[in-house]
């Protein structure tokens, strides 16, 4: 089963298929922080300190929410890919569907939330009272916006268990466009402030998904959008929550984790924030070229697992290790060749970009740990087991992290020996996921959603007792 102009994943080589798969990923993550930042740009420089101070405060918050639907998503993808590679034409429809309405729902709950709760929920992030108001005008108007911005996360979920990661990356470019003229026009010829550049947001998101709406209402059957058919599923929902929940939590928890170390990072000074703030905005596209593999590994492993090609679901475990490896080399080379001058871009102070050059070391040097624990976990998620590789990085990541900074950052108040804490937490965590994955592969445990709900821990104990075991 192919879909129209989107690749199969099923036949042929792995290593280019892979390739056209994640670049453009990569490249969407990248253009969404850009765009982000715009909001931040466009208020402080049109509006001032305070406008920008409001849209900052939000950030951290509503990447919470964010990231918890954008791992539900990625259990749609799961389900949706492994339906393909079976061949199930009746689950590929129910299942888009109920993706779809899904998202809009829990959408319309999140303007709830945004309307009632908005400057309680800022108050108790301790929010100062000189941009509360503006930073709850903020959140509202954004939070209004909510059915489009989850709907297109969703959507493009959608496209990629196809292999088309393409489609999603023009949407999202259109809808940067719309979102850059729509913040300037707003703030700059109609003179809102920050509820100018949550609209900007908003409208872009609905841009991005309406194109993508409108694609998927012209693929070929089983992939069509049909809004009459739009219904719940049952086992569809389930599948997907069972997948996407324990990634979205392990998202907002890492969220949760990096505002202690920001609060650590806080402690040493003006300079030392924002030479990490700095380093942060630049380091982070090696963190998304890394990740783009492990949502690569994921999408090939479900569908090719759903048509029982096993080995070739090891061969997308072992290219997108290969090929992330090369990739987010060159991009951390380049960026730490480059990283004078890229850091100044965001300041011009000596002492700020020595921070931020610290900071871009020592991430860097965990990456190769990033991309294995990325990786071999997109490939457990793609086999349907998400909670165990989300419960490794809460446990490796988001504790280390935190002990980290209540013992060892105590004794050494350094930054360097703060940052110590990303390489050491990484490695951590991909030790634990190796391990994991190995018993796993010893267990032949199978993917959940194709009836093997045995434990892995079961499934050894009974194959050392004699019986045949069957291989992952």
């Amino acid at each position: 089963m192919k879909t129209s102009k989107s690749m199969n994943l099923l036949e042929g080589s792995l290593w280019d298929k892979i390739l056209v798969f994640a670049i453009p990923y990569a490249l969407t993550c990248v253009l969404q922080q850009l765009f982000t930042a715009t909001d931040v740009a466009v208020v402080g420089r049109f509006v001032g300190n305070q406008a920008m101070g409001a849209v900052g405060a939000n950030t951290p918050l509503i990447g919470l929410f964010i990231n918890f639907f954008s791992g539900i998503s990625l259990g749609a993808n799961v389900v949706i890919s492994n339906a393909i590679g079976r061949k199930d034409s009746a689950r590929i429809e129910k299942a888009i569907h109920t993706a779809v309405l899904f998202s809009i729902i829990c959408g319309v709950v999140l303007i709830v939330i945004g309307e009632t709760l908005a400057k309680n929920i800022l108050l108790l992030m301790s929010v100062p009272d000189d941009v509360i108001d503006m930073a709850s005008l903020y959140f509202r108007v954004y939070f209004f916006g909510m059915p489009v911005i989850i709907l297109y996360n969703f959507l493009a979920s959608i496209f990629r268990s196809m292999g088309d990661t393409r489609t999603p990356l023009l949407a999202l470019t259109l809808g940067g466009i719309a979102n850059v003229f729509f913040n300037l026009f707003f703030v700059i010829v109609i003179h809102m402030t920050v509820d100018g550049v949550a609209l900007g947001t908003v409208i872009s998101n609905a841009v991005s998904s309406i194109i993508l709406i409108t694609i998927l209402s012209k693929r070929e059957e089983p992939y069509t959008l049909h809004f009459k058919k739009l219904s719940i599923d049952t086992q569809s929902l389930k599948s997907m929550l069972a997948i996407g929940v324990p990634s979205g939590v392990e998202g907002s928890i890492f969220a949760l984790s990096n505002t202690v170390v920001q609060s650590a990072i806080n402690s040493l000074g003006s300079t030392v924030m924002a030479g990490s703030a700095a380093a942060f905005n630049t380091e982070i596209i090696g963190f998304y070229v890394l990740n783009s593999f492990g949502q690569a590994c994921t999408t090939f492993t479900a569908q090719n697992n759903g048509a029982g090609k096993e080995d070739r679901c090891k061969k997308a475990l072992g290219w997108s290790l290969l090929l992330g490896g090369i990739f987010t080399f060159i991009t951390c080379a380049l960026m730490l060749i480059f990283g004078h001058p890229l850091l100044s871009l965001f300041s011009k102070n000596e002492e700020v970009i020595e921070v931020g050059m610290i900071r871009m070391e020592y991430i860097f040097a965990g990456y190769t740990f990033s991309l294995i624990q990325e990786v071999m976990a997109g490939a457990l998620r793609g086999y349907g087991h998400s909670l165990v590789p989300a419960l490794c990085a809460l446990i490796g990541i988001c504790g280390t992290r935190i002990l980290w900074v209540n013992t060892y950052f105590k004794v050494h108040k350094t930054f360097a020996a703060l940052v110590t804490a990303y390489p050491v937490s990484l490695c951590i965590t991909a030790i634990a996921v190796v391990i994991v994955w190995i018993i796993y592969a010893k267990s032949g445990y199978y993917f959940s959603l194709c009836g093997k709900h045995e434990s892995p821990f079961k499934a050894i104990l009974r194959n050392v007792q004699g019986n045949k075991k069957t291989s992952l």
